[in-house]
């Protein structure tokens, strides 16, 4: 029965995932909107980021880490891309406090940790969920752990501080690896 509800739930994980993923993206075309910008599966992570108006902040805090090459590297990369929103909810003062040349590190450890090195799409993750039995636990470019669930057709992402994210769009391809946008920024330990 276990494994049936598993099943179940990798199913409604793969759909919910798959949603943000058109042919015409598959074909190698833009197809995700992602703050009202078109992602297009030929460019990298940063030069589709930076025209997202949802992830202003995210390229920012990007920029003043110093990982704009990296994220430009051919990687491949899978990133858990927060929101605008996602960086408002952290208490006030916290993102221009990290933003400050001196918590550069900081600030650099906070965005590893929405990065798992390679292309872990919604086929991928749901693969992994199902042979984790209903969850799979992956490592961040900064050496953390995220585990990855489905909650009804939800895919969740959860931190090592317990902290919850729900993925909102998923499989925006890049020429580097794939986005999973997020609505909540995940900690490190």
């Amino acid at each position: 029965m276990k494994k049936l509800l598993i099943a179940a739930g990798v199913a409604v994980l793969l759909s919910a995932c798959a949603g943000g993923m058109s042919g015409s993206q598959m074909a190698g075309g833009p197809s995700v909107m992602v703050g009202g910008a078109a992602m297009f599966p030929t460019r990298d992570i940063v030069d589709n980021a930076v025209n997202s108006r949802d992830h202003t902040t995210l390229v920012a805090a990007v920029k003043a880490a110093g990982l704009v090459d990296t994220l430009k590297s051919p990687g491949p990369f899978t990133v858990f891309a927060p929101t605008n929103a996602a960086f408002d909810a952290l208490p006030a003062g916290t993102v221009a406090t990290l933003l400050k040349p001196e918590n550069k590190a900081l600030l650099t450890k906070i965005l590893t940790a929405h990065v798992v090195p390679g292309k872990l799409d919604a086929a991928a993750l749901s693969q992994r969920v199902m042979a984790g039995n209903g969850r799979t636990t992956l490592t961040t470019a900064s050496g953390d752990s995220l585990v990855v669930t489905a909650s009804g057709s939800n895919v969740m992402v959860t931190d090592e501080k317990g902290g919850t994210a729900m993925v909102s769009i998923a499989n925006v391809y890049q020429s580097n690896g794939v986005i999973h946008v997020v609505n909540k920024v995940l900690l490190p330990n």
